[in-house]
């Protein structure tokens, strides 16, 4: 069936500014563009979008979506302003528990809190008796209580695991932190088990994507292969969830079951579950002051941060992804990640017709972009980091390396493809956040000019990033990204124009429709 989308403002994003007057799909593909007088004829339904603003379908290229939805489902902490506050929330949740019951957190940040002191292991455990599991909100660290602990079966004795950190306080004894691939041993324990499990995770991946259909997001690339038992239960909890919802995923493939998975010959379900590239951590977070640095932390000049890998494991990462014709998608927060990963690629460069994802990238050189720069990538970008890191990151990297922190007009301007993303439920997935986070570099109501001004980002560059930089995330910019004939009828429709008014005025924008594929998922004022 035809149908004609007219009577609205229709961007195209493939040059600022351009719109044309109407659009006909048939089936999931944008068939003609052009005037309603031209068009009309053509159709055997119509559209009507009153006055609506469309853009191509928005695509977040950076999240953990099944984590996402068990965000909706635990306490949020990511508001809380005090250790205190955070305990006493924590006792109100523990009432609600039964004792053997896992008590999850998320997005706690000490350094919101006034002295930036968090919740000892004494205090949580005075809090609550069953385990306790708080996600920091880089996700790279855990703050946990002692029944926690000790059904991941860490103990004062236990060792380091590899490319992970057990925290100790200065007598040796266990202070509930774990950091990296120590956070495992708890994680593990924490799993259900049994023929539920699969359920559990498509009712959270159910309430993710219908949350996400809403903010006017068709599509998401997302990494949880691994981090749910055997690949298989998140693969078929995606499978499952995606023939019910269109929605289209790229799924990132951990190093830990790449090669299973390759093994398997592990089936997708494209176009909506789609594989993606090989996904590596090559080192932590700047919040946690595990993100590895080439200098040491200004507030801390005894600490480097951490490498997860060696240099003969990130080859032997690439390596693999090579000989399986992959690309590679790794999270890069500090220089000396960076530094470390291209020595590698330079000699192993991603084959042909495939980029490599350079993730996050929050503190680059001069020396690093003009390396980077030469290889096929595509930077993966999460604006709203600024507005969650600064100011207090100035203070770890210091004035020295501001000019290449988060430095996203830079990237454009030396010519690197962007992709934009969230991180989400590390950030708010609400894209118009997002893109504010990018133009203004500052949070809504702030007085101040933002942080690094000069890094601002337009409006069109933003969005252009949620959309054609996403595709070009995963080589599809020729079918996707654009409204353009040919490419496939996602779109993202606003009851306002994205690019005029004020930064604040964009924010009021409510999403009227979303469509994946030619047809509408998400209708504003439907049940």
């Amino acid at each position: 069936m035809r149908k004609l989308w007219y009577n609205g403002l229709i961007y195209t994003m493939e040059k600022e500014g351009e719109t044309v007057e109407a659009i006909l799909t048939e089936g999931d593909k944008i068939l003609q563009l052009g005037t309603v007088a031209q068009l009309t004829g053509l159709a055997d339904e119509q559209i009507n979008l009153h006055g609506a603003v469309v853009y191509p379908g928005f695509v977040d290229s950076h999240i953990h979506l099944i984590m996402y939805g068990q965000k909706l489902q635990r306490l949020d902490l990511s508001g809380v302003a005090s250790k205190e506050e955070m305990l006493a929330i924590l006792q109100e949740r523990a009432l609600t528990l039964q004792e053997e019951e896992w008590l999850f957190g998320e997005g706690w940040n000490e350094n919101n809190f006034p002295d930036g002191s968090i919740p000892s292991i004494e205090e949580l455990d005075a809090v609550y008796k069953g385990p306790i599991i708080l996600s920091r909100i880089c996700h790279h660290v855990y703050l946990c209580n002692t029944e926690a602990m000790r059904r991941g079966g860490i103990t004062r004795e236990s060792e380091n695991p590899p490319g992970g950190e057990i925290g100790r306080n200065s007598k040796g004894e266990l202070n509930g932190l774990l950091y990296e691939q120590a956070k495992t041993l708890v994680y593990e324990a924490a799993q259900p088990h049994g023929k539920d499990f699969v359920r559990m995770l498509e009712q959270s991946l159910q309430l993710a994507v219908d949350d996400m259909l809403k903010r006017g997001i068709v599509g998401a690339h997302t990494e949880e292969m691994s981090y749910f038992g055997h690949y298989t239960n998140p693969l078929t909890a995606y499978k499952n969830v995606m023939k019910k919802k269109r929605f289209r995923v790229n799924l990132l493939r951990h190093h830990e079951v790449f090669k299973q998975m390759m093994e398997d010959g592990a089936v997708f379900d494209e176009p909506f579950v789609e594989p993606g590239a090989m996904k590596i951590f090559a080192d932590g977070s700047l919040g946690g002051s595990t993100a590895a640095l080439i200098e040491p932390y200004e507030d801390d000049p005894a600490s480097f941060g951490m490498l997860i890998h060696t240099d003969e494991q990130i080859e032997n990462y690439v390596k693999l992804a090579r000989y399986y014709g992959e690309a590679i998608a790794v999270h890069l927060i500090g220089d000396a990640g960076i530094e470390q990963l291209l020595d590698v690629v330079e000699r192993y460069p991603a084959p042909a017709g495939k980029r490599d994802r350079f993730i996050h990238c929050c503190v680059l050189g001069d020396d690093l972009v003009a390396r980077m720069k030469k290889l096929p990538i595509i930077i993966d970008i999460q604006p709203s980091f600024v507005t969650s890191d600064f100011p207090w990151v100035e203070k770890k990297l210091g004035q020295k390396r501001l000019p290449w922190a988060y430095a996203w007009k830079r990237l454009l301007d030396e010519g690197f493809m962007c992709a934009a993303g969230t991180d989400a439920p590390i950030e708010d997935v609400e894209p118009l956040k997002t893109i504010y986070a990018a133009v203004e570099r500052k949070l809504p109501g702030e007085s101040h000019e933002g942080y690094g001004i000069a890094e601002k980002l337009s409006r069109f560059e933003a969005v252009k990033m949620y959309t054609y930089g996403s595709a070009q995330a995963i080589c599809k910019e020729h079918e996707r990204g654009l409204i353009k004939e040919g490419y496939v009828a996602d779109l993202t429709i606003f009851d306002r124009d994205l690019f005029e008014g004020s930064s604040d005025e964009m924010l009021k924008a409510n999403v009227e429709k979303t469509v994946v594929g030619g047809k509408i998922v998400y209708e504003r004022g439907e049940k």
